[in-house]
Parts: C-alpha cells; sequence; structure tokens
C-alpha cells in the first residue's frame, strides 16, 4: 500500500482526544459513515450507530464495539428525516449515555439520471428530505440538548462537490448539497455563542457512490493526486474537526477532494 494513502484499519497511532464523549453519525451503516463511526470510536468516542437498515446497523455497532478498549456503541434504527424519530433517537442516546457531544449529519441520498425536465415531484421530496431536512431536524432537536448540557459541542455536515459545479445527471441531490453551505454556515453563527462548531467536509467519489455497496471498476479518477478517494479519508477530516485539535475552526467548508475541482480547470 502507498504509505500516503489512508489505511482505515490503523489503529497504532490513534490517540484517546475524545476520550468519553458521545457521537452520533446518521447513515452510519456502510461507507463513508461506517469509517467516521468506526475512526471516532479509536479516538474513545462511544458512538451511535444511526441507520435505516437494521442488520447494518447491527454489524456496524458491533465493529465499533471493539475498535478500542472502554469504547461502547449503539445501534440506532430509524428515519433520521421524520422529527419523531429524531426524537426517539435523541432520548434513546441520552438514556444510554446521558449526554450528546457530536453529531455527524452523513445520512443522504440521490437521483441519478434524471433532469429538471424529467424529475418526479415525489423524487425530489424524497432526496431533499432525506439529504437537507435530515440535517435540519437533527441538528435542531440535537442542539437543543447541546445547549442544555451547557458544555459545547461539534456538528459536521457531509456535503458534496457536486454542491459547487452542479451535475448534468442530477438535480435534487446537488441542490440539497448546496444548501447545506447556507445552513452550515448560519447553525455556526446561531450555536457559536453556546460553544457549539458547525462545520462541513465535502468529499468527491469517495468510496461507493451513495447508495450503493461497490464501486465501478471503470469509475474515472479525475483529481490531482491520481487515487481515488476512501471513506477514511473523509473519516479522518471528521476526526479532527470534532477535536479539540480544531476548538477554534467553525462555520468552514473543508474540500477534501484530492483537488478534483482544481484538475477540472487544468488545461
Amino acid at each position: 500500500m502507498d504509505e500516503h494513502r489512508a489505511d482505515p484499519d490503523r489503529e497504532e497511532h490513534e490517540t484517546g482526544d475524545l476520550g468519553g464523549r458521545v457521537a452520533i453519525v446518521t447513515g452510519a451503516g456502510r461507507n463513508i459513515g461506517q469509517s467516521i463511526a468506526l475512526k471516532l470510536a479509536r479516538r474513545g468516542a462511544h458512538v451511535v450507530v444511526v441507520d435505516m437498515d437494521r442488520a447494518r446497523a447491527d454489524a456496524v455497532a458491533t465493529e465499533v464495539g471493539l475498535a478500542r478498549p472502554g469504547v461502547s456503541a449503539m445501534p440506532f434504527v430509524g428515519d433520521v428525516s421524520n422529527s419523531t424519530d429524531v426524537a426517539d433517537l435523541v432520548s434513546s442516546t441520552v438514556d444510554r449515555f446521558g449526554r450528546v457531544d457530536v453529531l455527524v449529519n452523513n445520512v443522504a441520498t440521490t437521483d441519478r439520471g434524471a433532469t429538471i425536465l424529467d424529475l418526479a415531484e415525489q423524487e425530489w421530496r424524497r432526496v431533499i428530505d432525506v439529504t437537507l431536512s435530515s440535517v435540519f431536524l437533527c441538528s435542531q432537536q440535537i442542539g437543543r440538548r447541546m445547549v442544555a448540557q451547557g458544555h459545547g459541542g461539534s456538528i459536521v455536515n457531509i456535503g458534496s462537490t457536486s454542491a459547487y459545479g452542479g451535475r448534468g445527471n442530477a438535480v435534487a441531490y446537488p441542490a440539497a448539497k448546496s444548501a447545506l453551505f447556507g445552513l452550515t454556515r448560519s447553525m455556526a453563527i446561531q450555536l457559536g455563542p453556546a460553544g457549539i462548531r458547525v462545520n462541513l467536509v465535502a468529499p468527491n467519489k469517495a468510496g461507493s457512490p451513495v447508495g450503493k455497496d461497490t464501486v465501478s471498476t471503470d469509475r474515472a479518477i479525475r483529481n490531482l493526486l491520481g487515487r481515488p478517494a476512501e471513506p477514511a479519508d473523509i473519516a479522518n477530516a471528521v476526526a479532527f474537526l470534532v477535536s479539540d485539535e480544531a476548538s477554534f475552526i467553525t462555520g468552514v467548508d473543508l474540500l477534501v477532494d484530492g483537488g478534483a475541482l482544481l484538475a477540472a480547470t487544468v488545461d
């Protein structure tokens, strides 16, 4: 393996800087969400693994619980675009761990193959609800909990490079991801006085495509580093942003794209 390539199984240099904190990761049943959950656990955080698929949630929670001695994991099966399910998520987390310190809004879905001329309204609403409204609902209810606790917190929204330039084969997904920029900044402004930091990480084609388990062997690599992005690349960025090392960073959009956006401008 290239020594510069992120290794999601590398543990020997992990620190315990998140020890005792409680993190909720949505869409944690696979790919980026799974990698984030494992990374935070290896840094010492207890993790709530949120997914709509019970088998995935249970499997990742088991893996997370073995990531580091003293770390606990809790699977939660629910739809975070539904306010009732989000309320259940918050109460279940507090009942189990007594607090919430970190929220990673990772869950998303997409509308591949559609254009503005033929995308069905129902599909538009589905993608917006899962990819954008879930961030509002989780951040609102978990943010309230963080404020009540009185010791701050950290929220990271997972964006996408699709938000910067749009896409020819999707409408709702890039719209939702674009909206996350404004939502992230407004949340940072409004929650900052309570010591809650809010940031965004924007990947480009990290791991499998949204909603899929595998990566096509002919998937094009268009970035400055010449290798595919790995879920661990995104997890590393998230782990930094929720750590004390980033205690003076809020309201930022962090590109983790290997220079993909710059590559698009190279002659």
